[in-house]
């Protein structure tokens, strides 16, 4: 079973929820179902190419603890995918929508592909073909993925047409981030970046710390994630003086002009050659001093080789697991760098998804306006909830983050007992 999901991010993030276990001393019977998934899904596919050819596919589909209530993930298009690191990230999922609290369970998955090889029809035609081999195991009320790294809204319309076709009605629950079009919400793809600075901003609140022109920052990822919260702390006066993306990383001492910034990542598709910018590795922009520093792209980027480079105040985890369980006992040490974990940092995504989920069932949309409040008030309330929980524990923050989550989790298993 080990061997099933031997995994870096699989291995660290155990690691990480063990050491959590220990400290709030979680019942043994709890910890043990909490370290493997309900049930995951493995299948392979064939799907016909534009030249006429087929290829076959791997995908997954992770379950991992529904507990509290329906399975909630996110749906992954990379080379990189597999077994372990798709279970890593559904056990995520389950301690984040618990320190939201919000009524979900963690779910993750993914399709082993390198989409820039495909062209628009061979991706439609791939996801379709997934869906019909996942489409028992997904529905409004047992399991609803999302967009996450290398998929979109447009994956989701398929996804969400096809459970549709095969069900004879449509049913838009069964998938969040969809088009608006289509029952879509509002805000979908700006939350999980919106939601960084948000709690940002309540994490320089609680420091002392002024976010301004006197305040720095620098924003590892690109992406939806990336570009949102570098925007936003733009907005906010904060001089973001680096961004990278996967081709490259860009440096601007008097900070970048993040509007002008987001055009030519749309005409380019890259930060790299910004005017008025210096070149930067990718890696270097996590070495910067800088008052706030937000790894966006991708897991394990901060590890024990680098974390004793970190000059940044404020850590906010944009990305899934970007910190090893090596590097994160570290910071622990380090009383300089105030973390702010991947479950509390990242968690506007799931919280619009949960937003917009029920939207979905009710046939009822609320305003961009009703949705950022909501999104801003839960996310502020899960940030004090978690600072107190460190300060009474005398635990770091994501000691503190994971032990409020957990907690959650095994107190509904308690409640609900063993069946049969």
């Amino acid at each position: 079973m080990e061997m099933e999901w031997d995994d870096p991010l699989y291995r660290s993030t155990v690691s990480i929820l063990e050491h959590t276990a220990e400290a709030m001393n979680l019942d043994l019977n709890i910890r043990r179902r909490l370290r493997f998934p309900d049930r995951a899904v493995v299948t392979t596919f064939p799907v016909r190419m534009d030249d006429g050819s087929v290829e076959v596919f791997h995908g997954y589909r992770v379950q991992h603890n529904n507990t509290r209530g329906p399975y909630k993930g996110g749906l992954r298009y990379s080379p990189d995918v597999n077994l372990g690191e798709t279970t890593a990230l559904a056990m995520l999922m389950t301690i984040k929508c618990a320190v939201m609290g919000i009524p979900f369970g963690g779910a993750k998955g993914g399709v082993r592909v390198d989409t820039g090889k495909l062209s628009k029809g061979e991706l439609q035609r791939l996801t379709r073909r997934f869906t019909t081999e996942i489409i028992n195991d997904i529905g409004p009320e047992s399991d609803i993925p999302a967009p996450d790294m290398g998929t979109n809204e447009q994956v989701m319309s398929w996804i969400m047409d096809t459970y549709s076709q095969v069900k004879g009605r449509a049913m838009p629950a069964v998938v969040t981030g969809k088009p608006i079009a289509v029952g879509g919400s509002l805000l979908r793809k700006q939350a999980t970046g919106r939601g960084v600075i948000y709690i940002v901003e309540a994490a320089a609140r609680h420091l002392g710390i002024d976010l301004g022109p006197s305040t720095t920052a620098a924003v590892q990822g690109f992406g939806n994630v990336g570009a949102e919260a570098a925007s936003r702390l733009h907005e906010l006066g904060v001089k973001v003086v680096a961004v990278a993306d996967i081709r490259g990383g860009i440096h601007a001492r008097k900070g970048l002009d993040l509007p002008a910034l987001r055009r030519w990542f749309e005409e380019h598709g890259t930060v790299a050659g910004f005017p008025g910018s210096e070149p930067l590795d990718a890696q270097a922009i996590l070495e910067l001093p800088v008052d706030v520093l937000v790894p966006a792209a991708t897991n394990g980027v901060i590890h024990e080789n680098n974390v004793g480079k970190l000059r940044c105040r404020i850590l906010a985890e944009g990305a899934n697991g970007p910190v090893t369980a090596a590097a994160d006992a570290m910071l622990r040490e380090n009383p300089d760098i105030f973390v702010i974990p991947d479950v509390l940092a990242n968690a506007g995504g799931v919280t619009v998804s949960y937003f917009e989920w029920v939207q979905s069932l009710q046939m009822f949309f609320w305003s961009a306006e009703e949705i950022d409040e909501r999104l801003k008030h839960l996310l502020t309330k899960a940030f004090t909830e978690v600072v107190d929980r460190a300060r009474k524990a005398k635990v770091d923050m994501r000691t503190a983050a994971l032990m409020q989550g957990m907690g959650r989790v095994a107190e509904a298993m308690s409640l609900r007992g063993l069946f049969p």
